[in-house]
């Protein structure tokens, strides 16, 4: 059999659609979502990504504040920018792009802004309420993944998940959001034994371990749905700058999954739009109005 292709884009481009006309109703009380995205540096890629942001931002009808630093900027400078950004009105949601320069301390950065303003996902108190299960701002990437997993299999309960790679980023926070959705969940990692037979094992498998076309075709389970986060950049045998490919070898995989995410895509299209909607989640709850159900 031949896999069902998962659009990330067209399932991202119907998530925008849906917080663009939340963004509207609030508009109606004069309320208008505010995101601020911090750059420091000149990094390329990092450049393109944030710029996307902006750009999505404002389709939703939304506020983008962008604040862009030179890579000497301080790391005391970038927390007094983040307590500025915590403490205005204007702003519900904060992202301060990754990676940071060198002589920054990531880490002390992310915990700084309030959790509240979190629309990525990775303060401490977040990933707490996740694992508690709590109401909270959840990482962008994984929660895309369930998404995309969802728009397969609707009903993901009691189904079995492996979530390959255990990063603080991906890893951990989708294996809970698996588990809140009732799957019985295996993490598994460089350490883990006979890595293809516990693959085997998955009905959702989740690839995120930034090792290009890892996972073979003879690691899916027949009938398996197939979420590909890697996005890793390999010399292209007709030249030019290389081409992009995921965790997973997507030929092999194909033929044997029932469902399986491209690269590119896929996942990358549902982390903007993931965060629109933590964006528009942060923006209610500061408000003290119900949380919008996209």
């Amino acid at each position: 059999m031949t896999a069902h292709r998962l659009d990330g884009a067209a399932l991202a481009a119907d998530l925008r659609g849906r917080v663009a006309a939340e963004v509207a109703r609030l508009g109606t009380a004069g309320i208008r979502p505010g995101l601020a995205v911090v750059l420091v540096g000149d990094d390329p890629a990092s450049a393109v990504y944030v710029g996307s942001k902006k750009r999505q931002t404002v389709e939703v009808g939304m506020r983008s504040i962008d604040h862009v630093l030179p890579a000497s900027t301080s790391e005391d400078d970038l927390l007094d920018l983040v307590r500025t950004l915590n403490g205005d009105p204007e702003v519900d949601g904060i992202l301060v792009q990754l990676p940071l320069p060198p002589h920054i301390d990531s880490a002390r950065v992310l915990v700084a802004i309030d959790p509240d303003k979190d629309v990525d996902g990775f303060h401490p108190v977040n990933a707490g309420r996740l694992a508690t299960g709590m109401a909270g701002l959840v990482p962008c990437t994984p929660q895309g993944c369930v998404r995309l997993a969802k728009a397969a299999l609707p009903d993901l309960a009691g189904l079995e998940a492996v979530v390959l790679g255990r990063s603080n980023i991906v890893g951990k926070p989708v294996a809970q959001l698996l588990l809140a959705e009732s799957c019985t969940v295996t993490v598994a990692h460089s350490r883990t034994r006979d890595l293809p037979a516990v693959c085997r094992r998955a009905d959702i498998l989740i690839a995120a371990v930034g090792r290009p076309e890892m996972v073979r075709g003879d690691w899916i389970k027949p009938g398996a749905v197939v979420i590909d986060v890697g996005i890793n950049r390999v010399p292209d045998p007709a030249g030019g700058k290389g081409r992009l490919v995921g965790d997973v070898l997507f030929a092999e995989a194909s033929q044997v999954a029932a469902a399986i995410t491209p690269v590119p895509g896929g996942v990358g299209p549902m982390t903007i739009a993931c965060l629109l909607a933590n964006t528009l989640q942060a923006a209610c709850a500061r408000r003290g109005l119900p949380a919008p159900g996209i």
